[in-house]
């Protein structure tokens, strides 16, 4: 009777977890690291994961489908409006590798942070692919590219991390260096939501993703539909390798413009920003 009982519960835990994504539960306990000192991080970088996929994502599938002037709208008022109810998140490994760079999140900080947007997007695309299924809606689409073609690889490392480099050379310009006034927070995200727009337009050969969390996310639930992380290393080379070294080097390059460390060592050139002492 008891190894009948414990067969049944084996049987269901089984099949429940076979619904899970692959990670998830390592994921979800990074949130009480430290005491759970990080949660409140962890639940905004899942939260505004989740988010930013449905808002971000939607353009072009669920609205606008038939007009890229609604398209690229509701992706603007997508990116304004998942940093906005999100709380403000990274939702981006590659900028919280930056972050981490710059001092400006410590090495724990940065592990939740990015522990919590794999969680969100190992999630959020079966659960809006389910959605999508039962309202009989577009599904959602995600980066990815045939890595068959070695010359293909390397071009999709280059447009990745180039791609990464613009998107953490924006981030610091709007959020750091202009200040729109009263209505800062609006121009600013507005200015985001365009620029990563173009960089979406500009640099097509790997989705882009300038993201590796919606690369390796969407490459786990729907490329090959084998619900495992990607086996090809040069997924992780494209995805993961080419965005953090282009958010490192972009951290020098503003580094060397504005003053501050990497890594808490300091740059024996800059800073080129001249002060109002200066």
């Amino acid at each position: 009777m008891v190894k009948s009982a414990i067969s049944v519960l084996f049987s269901i835990l089984h099949d429940a977890t076979s619904y899970l994504p692959p990670g998830l539960f390592l994921a979800l306990p990074t949130a009480f690291i430290e005491g759970g000192k990080h949660v409140s991080t962890f639940r905004a970088e899942f939260v505004g994961t989740l988010l930013m996929i449905a808002c971000t994502f939607s353009a072009g599938k669920w609205i606008g489908k038939d007009s890229l002037e609604v398209a690229w709208t509701s992706h603007f008022f997508g990116v304004i409006a998942a940093d906005y109810f999100g709380g403000g998140p990274h939702v981006n490994p590659a900028v919280t590798m930056s972050m981490l760079a710059l001092g400006k999140s410590s090495y724990t900080d940065a592990y939740v942070r990015v522990a919590a947007q794999m969680g969100g997007g190992l999630i959020a695309f079966p659960i809006y692919h389910a959605l999508a299924i039962n309202l009989e809606w577009e599904p959602l689409g995600g980066p990815e590219f045939s890595m068959d073609d070695h010359s293909a690889e390397i071009e999709a490392f280059l447009s990745e991390s180039l791609a990464t480099f613009c998107l953490c050379l924006l981030i610091y310009a709007v959020n750091w260096e202009w200040n729109f006034g009263k209505y800062h927070y609006i121009i600013k995200q507005s200015l985001t939501a365009i620029g990563i727009r173009g960089l979406i337009e500009f640099f097509p050969t790997a989705g882009p993703a300038m993201n590796p969390m919606l690369a390796t996310s969407w490459d786990v639930f729907a490329v090959g539909n084998t619900f495992e992380f990607p086996s090809d290393m040069n997924h992780y080379f494209v995805y993961w390798v080419g965005p953090f070294l282009a958010a490192i080097l972009a951290s020098i390059v503003y580094v060397i413009y504005a003053g501050g460390t990497i890594f808490g060592a300091k740059l024996p050139i800059g800073p080129l920003k001249k002060t109002k002492r200066d």
